[in-house]
């Protein structure tokens, strides 16, 4: 069995790794893929102490988070869309712009 520890440190650093792409990048695709790896991050903590304590909220915590986060695609590849069509750019510094 592997030990907690190891799922709490790949967790970490999938999060830390999602964080920096968040604050680091401009390019709004790559600012939702680490969205969504912090999500999934947190979704692997999740299930590894619902394991470890043999209770099944937290994988059906991970449902939810999973069908919020498949929402969250949904609208947000529809807005960069949309700013793609009208900048010809998805860079999240030119969509600062859009005051109306």
């Amino acid at each position: 069995m592997i030990p907690i520890s190891y799922y709490i440190a790949l967790s970490a650093i999938l999060f830390t790794i999602g964080t920096l792409g968040v604050l680091i990048r401009r390019n709004a695709i790559v600012v939702f893929m680490s969205i969504e790896l912090m999500l999934n991050a947190a979704n692997l903590l999740f299930i590894a102490f619902s394991r470890m304590y043999e209770i099944l909220d937290g994988q059906v915590f991970v449902f939810f988070v999973m069908t919020v986060a498949a929402a969250e695609v949904a609208v947000g590849l529809a807005l960069i869309v949309a700013v793609f069509r009208s900048k010809q750019s998805i860079d999240i510094d030119e969509v600062s712009s859009m005051k109306g």
